[in-house]
């Protein structure tokens, strides 16, 4: 993940913790939050800092998390949601059908 790619390219770089921290003006404990992945999800402003130093981009940081999961759906589930989304279902409208229909199958 993020951290795990930012270790990478620090590593690389031949970069200590200090050394990163020092030159993206950031806190050395939260690199190494990061990097071990004790803290997830790092703001923009950190990764923008942080990706200067280390000669990338916040989108080569960002890309497993930017990069769709395969597999999640099948092609059914997809068709299915992206026709209620054409419809104008939202995430709400689905919540509620979903929390109807447990509802009913509880009572059945």
């Amino acid at each position: 993940m993020i951290g795990n790619r930012i270790k990478e390219l620090r590593l690389k770089k031949g970069l200590s913790i200090n050394q990163l921290a020092e030159r993206a003006g950031v806190s050395k404990s939260y690199i190494s939050y990061i990097e071990r992945e004790i803290r997830f999800n790092p703001s923009l402003e950190f990764l923008t800092k942080i990706a200067k130093p280390l000669d990338t981009t916040v989108e080569y940081l960002l890309q497993d998390v930017l990069t769709p999961r395969n597999n999640l759906f099948d092609e059914e589930w997809e068709s299915l949601l992206e026709e209620a989304i054409k419809e104008g279902m939202n995430k709400e409208d689905f919540i509620r059908m979903k929390n109807f229909i447990f509802l009913q199958e509880k009572h059945d």
